[in-house]
């Protein structure tokens, strides 16, 4: 038997849109990330799961809750937080212009990059280490003290019953990370509002899709 789980960013919200880095910040929903939400939320209709958790951030919080209302036929009323799925957090970056941040993380060659353009030149965790070792306060997170946290939210959804369908409401560079780490090697970042399945077992980890905005057949 299995677990089958479901990742979700949450929609858009406002710092996503001024381009600006956003980890443990946070900024309501715009209109778009709540139509988002409620886009995926129908799509989502089809599936019967039975756990709903998101981070403890209110953006994921507030994606949760459109999601069960454009759920007619679940009988969850509240997402069950949980801080292991928070995004990654920036420390000293936080709420910086991204193009800013990309700039000065980079160098040179940074100038011309986008958050993903450094995703992909030196991944997940290279990426985590190089933004900790560059905050000059030492609040950022390293890929250790990340997997750290997030590694306690894999463990609770392996130790949901066998068979359990949950759906996890989480942040893009979270999502994207959580991919890489169990093999799966992709270029782009998850969109909000996209979903990506994985499927666990006690021993073992497989990416089923990622970055999907309709469920595939």
């Amino acid at each position: 038997m299995a677990i089958t789980a479901y990742f979700v960013r949450h929609g858009q919200t406002y710092l996503n849109r001024y381009n600006r880095v956003q980890g443990w910040s946070d900024a309501p929903l715009t209109a778009k990330g709540k139509a988002d939400a409620q886009q995926t939320g129908k799509e989502l209709a089809a599936i019967d799961f039975d756990y709903l958790f998101c981070s403890d951030l209110p953006r994921t919080v507030a994606t949760a809750r459109l999601l069960l209302a454009a759920d007619t036929n679940t009988t969850i009323t509240e997402p069950i937080p949980d801080k292991a799925f928070r995004e990654e957090f920036f420390g000293y970056f936080e709420g910086q212009n991204a193009a800013e941040f990309t700039s000065f993380l980079g160098g040179a060659a940074g100038a011309r990059w986008t958050f993903t353009d450094m995703f992909n030149a030196w991944g997940p965790d290279k990426l985590k280490d190089k933004v900790a070792a560059a905050d000059p306060y030492g609040d950022a997170e390293d890929h250790v003290q990340f997997w750290n946290r997030v590694g306690k939210g894999i463990d609770r959804l392996r130790a949901l019953p066998d068979g359990s369908t949950a759906v996890i409401v989480t942040h893009g560079v979270t999502i994207r990370s959580i991919a890489e780490h169990f093999g799966y090697h992709t270029t782009e970042s998850a969109r909000n509002g996209s979903m990506t399945r994985l499927t666990l077992t006690p021993t073992t980890t497989h990416v089923d899709f990622y970055n999907q905005l309709e469920l595939p057949n």
